[in-house]
């Protein structure tokens, strides 16, 4: 779970998003990691004590890994916190997914305030830079609701998968909108991820009736399916935008747009559709909680892994994000993956992997 693609002080990658060198936030989940990987500023965590922290420490220039790997064990560490986040996006049974992300917003928001204070940034940003947080906020909030959508109507394993595609849009958007070169390999790996996407989704009028069909409404399959395609296209604008801004903008500054932003929606959406309600289970209200914390912890410990990593092999070593859905689907809700769902899965990572590669050998020449 793009991603919480940010709980706590960051957003979430949004699975899936393509960790750039060059990127400034997501997940994977992604957005958040980007921006998280360029904290500008001096000064000791007001939350954690004296010692810096992941999420209010500067980066530093050549910040070398304590021992070989240790970047990787926290890009694991927190592909599992994620993975444990959408889990229980996905077993909170009587709150909507808009209401959820609702909670979650309110929940950043805590942690924000206090960190837009202490770093006396302010909350309005650059003149020049307001219509590009305002177009942040609203495209990352909207990729929030769509995926915690996904989660709720199809299964954690799909939905997971079609997130990943998000770096192939991202290709797409900066080579319209930022005049990035798109190159055959982007083409390649886009095809890649279309055939992956429709070996999940099992369209009847190419697989037939018997393959296409599910234990669960087909109907609400593809419903959610379509809502997690439409999480990694807003997700990818969302990196697009970062990208544009660069370092210009703080990036808890934006993280506030996407939070202010992403509650003034959810609310709006919630009157609208007429479902809000205060969960009436007690576990409900506990996984609420939890989806906060462990989004929070994963967002800290991907923070610290790009802080001490480069962020190909992060972007690779996020791909564990799928084994653990897959693993957490099996378990917890009996519900073994086809192999349809294996193979398309299989290429949306080869696709997700290529790109991260591909980045990582231009960053290195």
């Amino acid at each position: 779970m793009r991603p919480l693609d940010s709980a706590g002080a960051a957003e979430v990658p949004e699975p899936g998003l393509r960790l750039t060198e060059d990127a400034p936030q997501g997940a994977i989940e992604e957005p958040a990691a980007a921006e998280a990987a360029g904290t500008p500023g001096p000064g000791r965590c007001w939350l954690f004590g004296s010692s810096p922290c992941a999420l209010c420490a500067p980066q530093e220039a050549k910040k070398k890994a304590p021992c070989p790997g240790l970047g990787l064990f926290y890009t694991l560490l927190s592909a599992f916190l994620f993975s444990v986040a959408s889990l229980f996006v996905k077993k909170v049974q009587d709150v909507h997914a808009v209401e959820i992300s609702a909670f979650r917003c309110v929940f950043q928001m805590l942690v924000i305030i206090p960190c837009l204070i202490y770093r006396k940034t302010g909350f309005i940003g650059p003149k020049g830079q307001r219509i590009f947080l305002l177009l942040r906020g609203v495209l990352g909030s909207t990729a929030m609701i769509l995926l915690y959508y996904a989660f709720q109507a199809t299964s954690l394993a799909d939905a997971t998968v079609i997130t990943f595609s998000s770096p192939v849009f991202t290709s797409i958007f900066a080579c319209i909108f930022l005049k990035e070169k798109y190159s055959p390999w982007d083409g390649l790996f886009t095809v890649f991820t279309i055939t992956g996407v429709i070996l999940i989704v099992r369209p009847p009028f190419l697989f037939g009736a018997s393959a296409a069909g599910r234990g669960e409404s087909y109907s609400l399959h593809l419903k959610g399916t379509i809502a997690a395609v439409a999480h990694a296209v807003f997700a990818a604008l969302t990196l697009v935008i970062l990208r544009k801004m660069g370092k210009s903008v703080d990036y808890f500054l934006s993280i506030w747009y996407y939070v202010i932003l992403g509650l003034l929606e959810s609310i709006i959406v919630l009157f609208i559709i007429g479902e809000w309600s205060l969960p009436y289970c007690g576990l409900d209200r506990l996984f609420l909680i939890l989806i906060g914390l462990f989004g929070l912890g994963g967002q800290v410990f991907l923070t610290k892994a790009i802080q001490i990593e480069k962020a190909g092999p992060v972007a690779i070593m996020k791909t564990m994000d799928v084994v653990f859905a897959f693993i957490f689907q099996i378990i917890f809700f009996h519900d073994v993956p086809t192999w349809w769902t294996v193979g398309g899965a299989l290429c949306v990572i080869a696709s997700s992997t290529g790109a991260a590669v591909r980045k990582w050998c231009q960053g290195s020449k």
